[in-house]
């Protein structure tokens, strides 16, 4: 009885210790440089804006914020690596819904999202656009449903890997319009980016903060943007709803997780700057013009969020059977 009595004082002095020391960890993080891993290419929505905030955080919190982009294997050799990362505030996952998707798209991952991972704070959402390369004889979505009806498999789409918001959004298209296109699955939206304007691709889903100079330039054909509304950024390209695709709608966003065991105070202090950098009207603007819209929530709220997403995209991955190419 002692002996128990003993184990259960050890324990309460264990967690009187934690508490106690979690404002002054909260006070002294970051004390050296903060590594964010992207699990995807360079030149991406995911870089650009891990980029964007992490010389923002490195601003409001005093420390290096240092980008690591880890691709392959859609986003899991990146996310493995932040898995196994020490859970002390220092190694950052800029994930996205490509994550949400996997869960269920790639159940036999070293890692679950939810049981290794707590959420920090989301960074904003924005709509993907079908482009086409100029080449292409389909001058809107309903031309581009009638050739791959005639020619079933003859078209092709481009994806920056299996799982990714690209090639979940071409699934669902498929799926919705009842076509049948090629999956092309590349390394990084880069790289399909460039195939589809030189014309070794012919379309492709990619975001409208990468690819609406693209289209104002004339190097691609925009045929309908993803969104519930038309985007801001291509108010004259009709939504894939309104072009030929009832119901149709899918986004991107961004947000940062951690190893799951990084202590509350850390992800608290992290989900503030995040929240604060976010929240600025200037911010909001700037990245209006880009074709983003800004998210803030708590850890709790965002933890929801992301569940939400999980269960989603479960549905629509067993609803419309699609599988890894």
């Amino acid at each position: 009885m002692q002996r128990g009595f003993l184990r259960s004082l050890v324990l309460l002095i264990g967690l009187m210790s934690s508490l106690a020391a979690a404002p002054a960890l909260a006070q002294s993080y970051p004390g050296k440089p903060v590594r964010v891993i992207v699990p995807f290419a360079a030149g991406g929505p995911a870089d650009v804006y891990a980029r964007f905030m992490a010389q923002r955080l490195q601003e409001a919190l005093g420390q290096s914020f240092v980008v690591d982009n880890r691709p392959g294997a859609g986003s899991v050799i990146g996310t493995d690596a932040v898995a196994k990362a020490a859970p002390d505030g220092y190694t950052l996952l800029l994930m996205s819904n490509a994550h949400t998707v996997n869960e269920s798209l790639i159940p036999n991952k070293p890692f679950q999202l939810m049981r290794d991972f707590v959420a920090i704070a989301p960074l904003n959402y924005s709509d993907l656009v079908l482009v086409a390369n100029p080449a292409l004889p389909a001058s809107t979505l309903k031309d581009l449903i009638s050739q791959a009806k005639a020619s079933p498999g003859k078209l092709n789409y481009a994806s920056s890997g299996p799982g990714t918001p690209y090639h979940m959004a071409g699934e669902l298209f498929k799926s919705m319009a009842g076509v049948y296109l090629v999956h092309i699955p590349y390394r990084g939206s880069s790289g399909a980016r460039t195939d589809v304007i030189g014309g070794q691709v012919d379309v492709m889903f990619d975001a409208v903060t990468t690819m609406a100079e693209q289209v104002k330039a004339g190097k691609v054909k925009a045929l309908g943007t993803t969104g519930k509304t038309r985007s801001e950024v291509l108010p004259d390209v009709p939504t894939l709803n309104e072009a030929g695709v009832p119901g149709y709608e899918a986004t991107i966003w961004l947000g940062l997780m951690a190893p799951r065991a990084t202590p509350k105070a850390v992800v608290d202090k992290l989900n503030d700057a995040v929240s604060k950098i976010v929240g600025q009207p200037e911010i909001k603007q700037l990245w209006g013009k880009q074709g983003a819209v800004p998210l803030v929530m708590t850890p709790e709220l965002f933890d929801k969020y992301v569940r939400d997403d999980i269960a989603k995209w479960a549905r629509v991955i067993k609803t419309a059977n699609i599988k890894v190419d």
